[in-house]
């Protein structure tokens, strides 16, 4: 017997069309089927409002999180706090530091200078600072002299340390002859050797010392006088032995020095083209005049070769012309002999 085709099984217990659409009215969003907690959450969302529309494929979370939002609103308030906070710490420090720094000018006690030993002095557009090893020999106004050791445990080399204390030096005595009752100041400035001569630093962020033997460098001695034309300072160093005079020296005339650089590249010459060069740089007023000195030696050394290639040639060619002239009398003798 054939199939009918039409016939279609349905599965037990399932809902009819009409049953479906009834059970559907009565389901809510959150899909309860109790009508009276489907109108209780109907009321509720008519008068609290509903949850936003999130569309699963976009690109907020679907959850509603806001973590992203809430770490970039965190580190951006973060960054301004510190930033905001690194600046008044700085404009703070800076002026408590003007405020508590002590005015040598105004007071030249052994308080006020050992005060501005570990503090600084104002200079220029800051501040300097000195060694933190240091001892204070004099400061009194009643004998109007100032005298100080320093031992300087950063520089690494003879010119090093003379550029350092040089600017301590200055610093500290200027600021102290400023004051009406000061007129000599005298910087000592010692340093740490090691056994074989070498200059030892501190290490680790100054935290580590050198422990070698402290030996006198140089000796700054600052003076102020009235003169004519108002007030004068003079400064006098001394203590500089030969072998860091030689140093210094060696340091300071190295071979990157221009005059080396063109004597090596031009000869025995060079030393004196860049004396030459360098005295044209220095004086602008007198660089063409330089300029043309300079061209009168090159066209005067020229011509000189030139003079000099001539009689050589004319030696060459007088001495050719005498063999020939003798060729013949040569031939003379050989034709009497035969």
């Amino acid at each position: 017997m054939p199939r009918n085709p039409e016939v279609k099984r349905t599965m037990r217990g399932a809902l009819s069309g009409e049953e479906a659409e009834e059970l559907f009215t009565t389901v809510d969003e959150t899909g309860h089927t109790n009508k009276e907690r489907a109108k209780n959450q109907h009321s509720h969302r008519e008068e609290k409002g509903t949850s936003l529309d999130i569309d699963p494929l976009a690109g907020e979370d679907p959850s509603g999180a806001n973590t992203d939002r809430l770490i970039t609103r965190s580190a951006i308030i973060f960054v301004t706090v510190f930033l905001l906070l690194v600046v008044i710490s700085q404009v703070g420090w800076g002026y408590v530091r003007r405020v508590t720094t002590t005015t040598l000018a105004e007071d030249a006690s052994m308080r006020s200078v050992v005060s501005a030993l570990n503090m600084g002095v104002e200079w220029g557009g800051g501040f300097t600072q000195f060694p933190a090893e240091f001892t204070v020999q004099e400061a009194d106004e009643h004998t109007h002299r100032i005298e100080v050791t320093v031992t300087d445990s950063t520089s690494s080399s003879e010119l090093e340390a003379f550029a350092t204390a040089q600017v301590q030096a200055s610093a500290f005595s200027v600021n102290a002859l400023l004051n009406p009752n000061i007129d000599t100041v005298v910087y000592h400035v010692r340093v740490r050797r090691d056994k074989q001569g070498h200059f030892q630093k501190s290490a680790f962020f100054g935290f580590l010392r050198p422990t070698g033997a402290a030996t006198p460098f140089m000796t700054f001695v600052w003076s102020k006088r009235a003169a004519d034309d108002g007030v004068r300072f003079d400064c006098t160093i001394t203590g500089v032995d030969s072998a860091t005079q030689e140093r210094l020296h060696e340091t300071i005339t190295s071979k990157s020095t221009p005059g080396a650089i063109i004597s090596y590249v031009i000869g025995d010459n060079g030393a004196v083209v860049a004396q030459n060069v360098m005295l044209a740089a220095s004086d602008n007023d007198g660089l063409a005049e330089q300029i043309s000195l300079m061209a009168d030696e090159a066209a005067a050394k020229a011509s000189e070769q030139a003079a000099d290639a001539n009689q050589t040639e004319e030696a060459v060619t007088e001495g050719e012309s005498e063999d020939s002239s003798d060729s013949p009398t040569t031939a003379e003798n050989s034709d009497a002999i035969k």
